[in-house]
């Protein structure tokens, strides 16, 4: 597909958009065309000068459709940063499957997820579109480091994974006000499941399941249930890809070292639901928290997460682990980057409408990523 640019960045103005613009700078091949997106031509400008690149600067805004029509149909690949995607991504993901442009975000929304499947799989299958969510934080790490997982285990037979999340840093506001709306929306986050439910395909002859778990000792921690859109996505990728076996099980846990945090962490989350679904609260707490903005790069050195995972099937165990730095900002920078990147650049799988980084991209992004300092090891393996 000829198209003008092979990358166009929307949101290139924002915290985590000039982190992404950042890595292009330093990492994208000379011969890549890529351009920056906003809405705002002198912060636009502001970017491309800090930068030192020469890069085109296009003006787009979520309110007009005209102007993401006119990205969607310059670009081979449309990356954007601008959220919460429930409230602002719809209309540019309606003109990526429109114009078979491929699209890459880091919503952590489960609702936006769904509802963009059901709205939109269809078109961008027909048209060619890659319609790819959630490429940073949410939920990388855990899209790929399950298929890590699998692809040490025995072939074609029942398979379980269980996920473990730690982190040290800060959430980005971004993250925060998603975590706020999606709890507010609950009714509607229930409906898009069932919708997709209903208009989605099962897998043939296969059988894919979120366990929801319980609090349990696991790798040394007090595992905790995760509610967030990780375990969605993949199961989504179980659901493509056939190696993930005739029955396959995911778990997805935060580790807590003390008993005592695990209640103070669900009483945390109960208050913060609470007054998600009174709106003067809720306008108070979005108020007081700046999507845009986000720490200093001195304390984003000191951030690091890891994601270790269980996986066992056929008699053999395996614990794996992926390991990075700060994951709300530069890591999550780096993978949409690299996600990017590997769609431009690499030789992968055909594939089309709403699918996912391990479906899309898998073992070429991931190698993309080591590359970049993202570690994936293997620390056990042992028969039961």
């Amino acid at each position: 597909m000829k198209r003008e640019y092979d990358v166009v960045l929307f949101g290139a103005t924002g915290f985590t958009g000039t982190l992404t613009a950042e890595y292009l700078a330093k990492h994208a091949p000379a011969d890549l065309t890529w351009a920056l997106a906003g809405r705002n031509q002198t912060r636009l400008e502001a970017v491309r000068s800090k930068l030192g690149v020469d890069v085109d600067l296009l003006i787009a805004d979520v309110e007009d459709p005209a102007t993401l029509q006119a990205i969607a149909e310059s670009a081979r690949i449309v990356v954007t940063t601008v959220g919460p995607y429930i409230r602002y991504g719809e209309p540019l993901v309606a003109a990526c499957a429109e114009a078979g442009t491929d699209y890459l975000d880091l919503t952590g929304e489960s609702e936006f997820v769904d509802r963009m499947y059901v709205a939109h799989h269809a078109k961008a299958v027909e048209t060619g579109a890659r319609i790819i969510h959630c490429c940073g934080f949410d939920s990388i790490p855990y899209d790929l480091g399950v298929q890590y997982t699998v692809e040490q285990l025995p072939k074609n037979v029942p398979i379980k994974v269980e996920g473990l999340v730690r982190a040290g840093g800060k959430p980005s506001g971004g993250t925060l006000h998603t975590v706020i709306t999606s709890l507010a929306r609950g009714k509607q986050h229930l409906d898009a499941h069932r919708a997709r439910r209903r208009a989605q395909p099962r897998p043939e002859g296969r059988s894919v399941k979120v366990v929801a778990g319980r609090i349990h000792r696991l790798q040394g921690f007090w595992a905790v249930p995760l509610p967030t859109v990780d375990p969605q996505i993949v199961a989504n990728s179980a659901v493509l890809l056939d190696e993930y076996g005739p029955e396959f099980r995911y778990s997805h846990y935060a580790a807590v070292k003390r008993l005592p945090m695990v209640a103070g962490g669900i009483a945390g989350v109960g208050l913060l639901a609470l007054a998600a679904q009174v709106p003067p609260a809720r306008n108070a707490l979005l108020d007081r928290i700046k999507a845009g903005d986000g720490p200093s790069e001195q304390r984003r050195a000191k951030s690091w997460f890891t994601a270790r995972f269980v996986g066992e099937g056929g008699g053999k165990r395996v614990v794996t682990e992926v390991a990075g730095g700060d994951p709300g900002y530069d890591e999550t920078a780096k993978m949409l980057a690299e996600c990017a990147l590997s769609l431009a650049l690499d030789d992968l799988p055909t594939t089309s409408g709403q699918v996912t980084t391990a479906a899309a991209m898998g073992p070429a992004l991931r190698r993309r990523l080591m590359a970049a300092g993202i570690t994936f090891r293997t620390i056990a393996t042992d028969e039961y």
